[in-house]
């Protein structure tokens, strides 16, 4: 059974900083494509930052130079630091798995983020 669960989520300031953790279970973690997409009220979920298995790292324009995404393969973890968090960084974040070139895509149930003016 796949499992992918965030944690760290919560209430913060703007300009604070929080970090995301999806801990997997029941996937090949290190074979898997990681991401972190986010979704706002009345938005769409749209892509945060995403690592591959070679750690091949890209942002979305919106975080880059705020957010870092990493995983740790022994783990079978990946993260998301957020800095310098603004109001409309609020959102529920998710973490997503996927299998290169496959189809095969795993979601967690999603953590929430809120960021105070």
């Amino acid at each position: 059974q796949v499992q992918l669960v965030e944690s760290g989520g919560g209430l913060v300031q703007a300009g604070g900083s929080l970090r995301l953790s999806c801990a997997t279970s029941g996937i090949t973690f290190g074979i898997y494509s990681m991401g972190w997409y986010r979704q706002a009220p009345g938005d769409e979920r749209e892509l945060v930052a995403t690592i591959s298995s070679r750690a091949s790292i890209s942002y979305a324009d919106s975080v880059k130079g705020r957010f870092t995404i990493s995983r740790d393969n022994a783990k079978n973890t990946v993260y998301l630091e957020m800095n310098s968090l603004k109001p409309e960084d609020t959102a529920v974040y998710y973490c997503r798995a996927q299998l290169y070139g496959t189809s095969r895509v795993y979601w967690g149930q999603g953590t929430q983020v809120t960021v105070s003016s």
